[in-house]
């Protein structure tokens, strides 16, 4: 890896820059285990999981994100239940509406069901 050295004024605009559009784009206001799904070939998972109208969608306090579909929230005291009974249901819709299976990108640790 090389590096070189650069203005510290455009780099620190550059950082604010792309911060704020994290901030615009990603459910950041909520925890989250970050992007839930990978993206499939030739799609995008938020927009599959959008089309399929499960945008605000929850089960207990786990919900799709209504700013960034790819993103399942805590809404308040989300269990682990909730969190994979909605990505479970996710990829059910997904899969029946669209013929599109959702692979997790979050890992699950530790022995479920």
């Amino acid at each position: 890896m090389k590096l070189r050295q650069g203005d510290l004024k455009s780099i620190k605009e550059l950082m604010l820059d792309l911060n704020k559009k994290r901030k615009d784009k990603q459910p950041l206001e909520f925890p989250s285990a970050g992007s839930t799904f990978k993206r499939p070939e030739g799609y995008y998972a938020g927009k599959l999981i959008m089309d399929a109208g499960l945008r605000g969608f929850g089960i207990g306090d786990a919900m799709v994100s209504e700013k960034h579909c790819g993103f399942v929230v805590n809404n308040g005291k989300a269990t682990f239940e909730d969190v994979f009974a909605l990505i479970k249901h996710i990829q059910t819709r997904v899969k029946e509406e669209f013929g599109v299976e959702l692979e997790r990108e979050v890992k699950i640790i530790g022995e479920y069901k």
